[in-house]
């Protein structure tokens, strides 16, 4: 699987690089600056591009802005943004035109390989991987006015966090060490509770739990 890495700081981008590759994954680039990352995701084509959303000249979300051009002029290019901190607008924006093959982690992540490994095959694939503090953010601000994600046991919550991170139900299933049965009825539950159409894609109703939860804002 052939990645495009952009990240400015030269330890990290560094560290990354080894990582990606110890796991199997072909660097196809990696680079520091937006012009480059611009030009190596239009040259190289990769299966995955991993961003970090501030980079190089503006150090605003010049990374996150040359990621959604590329996904524009390729559709469906899968694209995972590393963020120093939690920012609901980035979310939202590679979240816009609802395709999937998107996630947005918090740097610390990575310092856990395998999620963020996980991750990283996982938007590959067309999926979604949201980072927790964003998801928990989007219930806390959602929780104290929506009727309906009040009516969710502690327990269907605690399903509904993991399912917008993007997890699938046997991942859930093995999380919170039940069975995948108990895990369908529950997702039926919440999608039953919120009002939202029941799919057996993962990815879109990662997306469906997403839109319902940043409603509103």
């Amino acid at each position: 699987m052939r990645v495009v890495l952009a990240e400015d700081l030269f330890l990290l981008r560094d560290g990354l690089v080894r990582l990606l590759e110890a796991y199997g994954f072909e660097i196809a680039a990696a680079v520091e600056s937006g012009p480059e990352l611009t030009r190596a995701l239009a040259e190289s084509r990769p299966d995955v591009a991993v961003v970090d959303v501030r980079l190089p000249p503006s150090h605003t979300d010049e990374g996150l802005q040359c990621a959604l051009r590329a996904r524009r002029e390729r559709p469906g290019l899968p694209v995972l943004v590393l963020s120093q901190h939690v920012e609901q607008l980035y979310a939202r924006e590679l979240l816009a035109d609802g395709a999937g093959g998107v996630g947005y982690l918090l740097k610390d992540r990575v310092f856990d390989a395998e999620q963020f490994v996980d991750a990283v095959r996982r938007v590959a694939a067309g999926g979604t991987a949201m980072d927790p503090q964003v998801i928990q953010q989007l219930l806390a601000r959602r929780a104290a006015d929506d009727r309906p994600l009040a009516r969710l046991t502690p327990r269907e919550l605690e399903v509904l966090e993991l399912m917008a991170q993007g997890r699938s139900n046997t991942a859930i299933a093995e999380r919170l060490v039940v069975t995948e049965r108990a895990v369908a009825k529950h997702t039926s539950n919440i999608f039953a509770k919120l009002g939202l159409e029941v799919s057996d894609d993962d990815n879109r109703r990662v997306l469906a739990v997403l839109a319902h939860l940043d409603h509103g804002r």
